[in-house]
């Protein structure tokens, strides 16, 4: 789960920062990002 967040996160920055045109499917990637990661989150504490 955390290298699914890792790639998530590094596909946003390399997007941001290389194509800004496609700032929609960028601001997708990192929601999802996030959401895996406060899932992953959750699951650890219980």
């Amino acid at each position: 789960m955390w290298t699914l967040v890792i790639i998530l996160v590094i596909l946003w920055l390399v997007g941001w920062i290389a194509i800004p045109s496609i700032g929609s499917l960028i601001h997708i990637l990192i929601v999802v990002a996030l959401i895996l990661l406060i899932v992953n989150l959750i699951r650890g504490r219980k």
